[in-house]
C-alpha cells in the first residue's frame, strides 16, 4: 500500500467540506475542483471564462508542485463551465498550458458552481514521472 499524502490550500471551505486540494498516492496526483478563488473567497476573472481558466490551471500547478508533480504528468482533465456558448476562450486557457502535454479531456455544461461569478471548474489527475 502506497503512502498518501493529502495536500491543503489553505481554505476554511476544505473542513468544511472535508476535502483536500490534492490527494497523492504513489505516483498518482489527485487535484479536487478547483475554481478561480482565492484564498479570501474573492473571484478573480469575473465573467471572463479565458481569465478564469488561466487562474485555475495556475493554482492547480501549485497543488501539483506541493504533491512533487507538475502540469507536464497531467494526464486528465475534467473542465466544467456554465455556459458551453463560451468553450472556445476555455479551451484557450486550457491550450495555453496544455497544448503539448495534450492530456485527455472533458468539458461538460453544468447549471451553476457554488458561487455564480464562478463559471469555470477544473480538476485534473497527474501521473509523477508521465512527462514526455
Amino acid at each position: 500500500m502506497s503512502d498518501r499524502q493529502n495536500i491543503s490550500s489553505g481554505t476554511p471551505w476544505e473542513s468544511v467540506h472535508g476535502y483536500s486540494r490534492a490527494v497523492r498516492v504513489g505516483n498518482n496526483v489527485y487535484v479536487s475542483g478547483t475554481t478561480a478563488s482565492d484564498e479570501q473567497g474573492n473571484v478573480m476573472g469575473e465573467n471572463d471564462p479565458y481569465a478564469q481558466t488561466v487562474y485555475i490551471i495556475e493554482k492547480i500547478s501549485s497543488a501539483l508542485a506541493e504533491a512533487g508533480a507538475t502540469l507536464a504528468d497531467v494526464v486528465r482533465t475534467r473542465v466544467f463551465v456554465t455556459d458551453i456558448s463560451r468553450w472556445e476562450d476555455v479551451a484557450r486557457g486550457h491550450a495555453k498550458f496544455f497544448s503539448e502535454i495534450r492530456p485527455a479531456s472533458t468539458m461538460v455544461e453544468i447549471t451553476q458552481l457554488v458561487d455564480k461569478r464562478q463559471i469555470v471548474e477544473i480538476e485534473v489527475d497527474a501521473v509523477i514521472g508521465a512527462a514526455r
